[in-house]
């Protein structure tokens, strides 16, 4: 299964709403990040929630294990159904993550290799690997790796097995969801959907990539 899954970084709720509104008959999830949050507020989720399409909280939580719980507890008591951590915080403050998400009946994902061209500074020479079996070790749901450098999640593929792989940098970052889309279990677009004036055929585009729905 691919899903679309769209990362709503926008400032306002209203906006926000309208995009999800529009959007959503061609996406399957909704990826929430700090900007939306930092500026509305958690309440912002109870809000999109009608609309019916669960919710991932990308947090990137990256903080000791007592800090993390504390967080994912916040995230789940909002109706977040998945929660994305840092892996390379290391095992302890993972399983905090990945422990909390499931007694949430919620999911955990562990980034290891970002979209961006910096990520390569320090995510190489085995770190994303490293990441990916803890991944497992852990317990958790799946991990994010990047669209724009589709060899390299092809590896982390390798490693994780039926884990699921959600994966950024479609659309404005320039991944090809056709070179993804059958490594994968999601492909997240962001701009390339809510920075359009018409987020209903943005997101149209995508649909094609969508199996199993």
């Amino acid at each position: 299964m691919t899903e679309i899954i769209l990362a709503l970084d926008v400032m306002k709720k209203d906006k926000a709403v309208s995009i999800v509104q529009k959007a959503a008959p061609y996406i399957d999830k909704v990826k929430i990040g700090y900007p939306l949050v930092l500026a509305e507020g958690l309440g912002i989720a109870e809000i999109l929630s009608e609309y019916k399409k669960p919710l991932i909280a990308d947090f990137k939580v990256a903080d000791i294990p007592n800090t993390t719980r504390l967080i994912a507890e916040e995230v789940f008591s909002r109706g977040f159904s998945a929660i994305i951590c840092h892996g390379f915080v290391g095992h302890d403050s993972v399983r905090a993550c990945v422990e909390t998400a499931h007694e949430n009946m919620g999911e955990c994902y562990v980034v290891t290799e970002m979209s961006h061209p910096g990520a390569v500074d320090f995510f190489h020479g085995g770190v994303a690997e490293r990441i990916a079996e803890l991944v497992c070790e852990a317990g958790a749901d799946g991990i994010i790796a990047p669209a724009t450098r589709p060899e390299r999640t092809a590896v982390l593929r390798s490693l994780i097995g039926n884990k699921k792989i959600l994966s950024p940098g479609v659309g404005a970052q320039g991944g090809d969801p056709d070179a993804i889309a059958g490594i994968v279990d999601g492909i997240i677009v962001g701009r390339a959907i809510y920075e359009s004036s018409d987020p209903a055929a943005a997101a149209r585009q995508y649909s094609c990539f969508r199996t199993g729905i």
